[in-house]
């Protein structure tokens, strides 16, 4: 996996690029953002961005729907989730990690992932992408994002992430029985 973020913090915010292990010899495939890239249809367009995740759509601080990208070859995918710990991000951890991974399997796909600040909504879905489609544990996946990005998610998302941990943990402890 590779893992990326742009230090040109006057021309745009930092960047998360991520590569799966499988597709070590492609790059630049899954973008995690603020609003500001998200919003930025030039910067989309150079970036080569085919799917887009909003993970604060809606009433929840940001649109940037299906209508917003009208003019691009986007398809878009929001969540109208709210950044606080009591909001169940986890009922959207599966179908992201399945659009994320058919989008990166497509011709030319490049998967942006935002949210308002970029630091939490967003890097959550990303973590959890990694983790159901990547076999990385929870502190692997922080670990790797962090190494490249500021992240925080809230209090209630990480502890959705290490119950979605301790799950695949015990799938994967169980698929190793059978074998």
């Amino acid at each position: 996996m590779i893992l990326y973020h742009s230090n040109k913090l006057h021309q745009q915010p930092r960047v998360l690029f991520c590569t799966t292990r499988k597709r070590q010899q492609e790059n630049e495939k899954c973008f995690s953002s603020s609003r500001h890239i998200a919003r930025d249809k030039e910067q989309l367009s150079r970036m080569g961005i085919s799917h887009v995740v909003n993970a604060a759509a809606g009433r929840f601080h940001l649109e940037t729907g299906p209508k917003f990208y009208k003019d691009l070859p986007v398809d878009y995918y929001g969540i109208e989730a709210e950044d606080s710990p009591n909001f169940d991000l986890s009922i959207y951890f599966y179908p992201v990690a399945r659009y994320i991974r058919a989008a990166l399997n497509s011709p030319r796909g490049k998967v942006l992932v935002h949210c308002a600040m970029g630091i939490s909504r967003s890097a959550t879905l990303v973590l959890a992408f990694l983790m159901i489609c990547e076999d990385m544990s929870l502190a692997d996946a922080i670990q790797a994002v962090r190494s490249h990005r500021g992240i925080c998610p809230n209090s209630g998302f990480l502890e959705q992430l290490r119950e979605l941990d301790l799950r695949l943990g015990r799938e994967k402890r169980a698929r190793a029985r059978t074998y």
